[in-house]
C-alpha cells in the first residue's frame, strides 16, 4: 500500500535583491556579529531617523503558494525555464533552505544531488567520502560496504577512488556524487540538473538508474531541460513558471504545454546584422530554424513527427551553383547523416542574387531518441569553394513516448541506435508445429 512521500502545502519563498548579506569565514566571526549585531541595528535605526534613509531593497518572489502531492513510488519531473523556481523547490524539499511560508513534509530517507559534490568533503577522499554520504544519510557501516563496489564501478573512478575530491574534475566529482545519491538506497531521490555536467553516455545510464530507482518502488524528483530524458524517465510533470505551478498532468501533456509556451531556445538561430553573419563572397547565412510538424518553430518534436530543418541565406552574387546542406549530429558527436540540397529546380543552376530559404524534411519515425545538432553550410561548385559552415547551428530534442505508435511499441526500456525506423514487420503463425516456409 502506498502512501503520500512528500506533501506541499502554500509554499512561498521570498528572496530579497540588493540587501548587503553578512558573510561569515570562522566561527569567530559568527560569535563576534551576535554580540555586536544589537549595536549594529540600533546604530542603523538611529541613523535612518536622522537622515531618512531605506536600505535598497528588491523583492524577488521564487515560489508563490506551491501546492502538490507526490506518491511513494512516482517519478516526477519538474520542468520549466531557468528562473521558475525549480531549483528553490528542491533546495526546500531538501532541507537546504527554509520557505518563506507554507511548508513542505517528506516521508522517508532524502537522498539529494543538486549541485556538482553535493556533500563532499574536499580534504577526504572518494572512499572517505562515500562512506560519509552514507552515515549522513542513517547508514550503517555494514550496508554501504555491501553497495561500496557497485557505487565505485558505476562512478567510473576506480583509479582514483583513494585521491582527495579536491583533486577531481568536475564530471568526475558529479559522477561519484550521482553514484553515492542513488545507490545507497534512498527513499526519496530528488536530481537537478546537475547531470548536464556528465557526458550523454553517463547521462543515459543516469536516467535508466533512476528508471531502476523508480520501478524498486521509491520516488524521484527530476529537474531537466532534457525533454527526451523527462519524458523517458517519468510519468507525470509539474511546469513552473515565475514561481507557480501553470500545470500538473501526465508528463507529455507538461512537455507540450511547456513547449507551447515558447520555452525554447535552440531551435532557431538569427543574425540580424550582414556584417556579422557567416559568409563568403558569393553567400552568407541569415538564420537556421528547426519547424514541428505544423511548422512552428521547435526544440523538441515527437519522434512520430516529420521536422523540416531550414536555412535562410543571402546570394551576393550570381552566376555560382550553390549547395546548401546539413550536418547532423547525436550527443556523442556521431555524425548521424548529411543531407544535401537536391531541389530540381536549382539543381546544377546559377543562382542569380537575391534571399532564398531552403529547407530539408526528415520524415517521421525516422531519427533515434535523444539530442540532435545541426551544423549549417554552404558551399559553390565550380569553383568547389566553401562560402560558410556554423557548427551547432540550431539543436533539437526528439521525444518516443511508449504512448504513441512508434517503432519503441510497447518496450520502456532503453533502445540504442543512431536512427530508430518504424519498419514493417511480418509474423507467420502455424499451429502445428515445424514446417518449412
Amino acid at each position: 500500500m502506498t502512501h503520500v512521500s512528500i506533501r506541499v502545502e502554500h509554499l512561498t519563498k521570498q528572496y530579497h535583491i540588493g540587501r548587503l548579506q553578512q558573510k561569515h569565514t570562522t566561527f569567530r566571526e559568527v560569535l563576534t556579529d551576535v554580540v555586536v549585531a544589537p549595536f549594529r541595528r540600533s546604530r542603523k535605526l538611529l541613523q535612518g531617523q536622522a537622515t531618512g534613509a531605506s536600505e535598497l531593497d528588491e523583492e524577488l518572489w521564487a515560489l508563490v503558494d506551491v501546492s502538490f502531492k507526490v506518491q511513494q513510488g512516482e517519478l516526477v519531473g519538474i520542468i520549466g525555464r531557468n528562473g521558475a523556481g525549480k531549483s528553490t523547490l528542491l533546495k526546500i524539499l531538501s532541507r537546504i533552505t527554509e520557505p518563506t511560508s507554507g511548508f513542505a513534509e517528506i516521508r522517508g530517507r532524502v537522498s539529494s544531488l543538486l549541485e556538482v559534490g553535493t556533500g563532499f568533503h574536499l580534504e577526504l577522499t572518494g572512499r572517505e567520502n562515500v562512506y560519509l554520504n552514507g552515515a549522513i544519510l542513517g547508514m550503517k557501516r555494514a550496508e554501504i560496504d555491501r553497495k561500496f563496489d557497485e557505487i565505485v564501478a558505476f562512478s567510473e573512478v576506480e583509479r582514483f577512488v583513494d585521491t582527495p575530491i579536491k583533486h577531481y574534475s568536475s564530471g568526475m566529482k558529479m559522477r561519484l556524487a550521482f553514484a553515492v545519491a542513488a545507490h545507497l538506497e534512498p527513499e526519496i531521490l530528488i536530481v537537478d540538473e546537475v547531470l548536464a555536467v556528465g557526458d550523454a553516455a553517463f547521462q543515459r545510464k543516469c536516467v535508466s538508474k533512476m528508471q531502476d530507482v523508480g520501478q524498486a518502488g521509491r520516488t524521484v524528483l527530476f529537474v531537466s531541460h532534457n525533454m527526451a530524458a523527462v519524458s523517458r524517465l517519468c510519468e507525470r510533470g509539474i511546469l513552473l513558471d515565475q514561481g507557480r505551478i501553470i500545470a500538473d498532468a501526465p508528463i507529455h501533456d507538461v512537455v507540450r504545454a511547456y513547449l507551447d509556451s515558447g520555452a525554447g531556445t535552440t531551435a532557431s538561430r538569427e543574425w540580424s546584422d550582414p556584417e556579422t553573419a557567416p559568409g563568403g563572397d558569393v553567400a552568407r547565412i541569415q538564420g537556421v530554424y528547426v519547424r514541428n510538424g505544423d511548422g512552428q518553430v521547435s526544440e523538441a518534436i515527437d519522434i512520430r513527427q516529420p521536422i523540416c530543418l531550414e536555412m535562410a541565406y543571402e546570394v551576393l552574387k550570381e552566376g555560382y551553383e550553390l549547395v546548401p546542406h546539413f550536418h547532423l549530429y547525436n550527443e556523442e558527436g556521431v555524425l548521424v547523416f548529411t543531407t544535401l540540397d537536391l531541389d530540381p529546380e536549382w539543381r546544377r543552376r546559377p543562382r542569380p542574387k537575391g534571399r532564398y530559404v531552403s529547407r530539408a524534411i526528415i520524415p517521421g519515425n525516422f531519427l533515434s531518441e535523444g539530442t540532435i545538432y545541426v551544423s549549417s553550410n554552404m558551399m559553390t561548385i565550380n569553383p568547389k569553394r566553401r562560402q560558410f559552415i556554423v557548427q551547432n547551428a540550431v539543436a533539437f530534442q526528439t521525444i518516443d513516448s511508449i504512448q504513441g505508435d512508434t517503432a519503441r511499441g510497447d518496450f520502456t526500456g532503453q533502445l540504442g541506435g543512431i536512427i530508430r525506423p518504424k519498419l514493417e514487420w511480418q509474423t507467420q503463425y502455424q499451429p502445428n508445429g515445424y514446417h518449412k516456409l
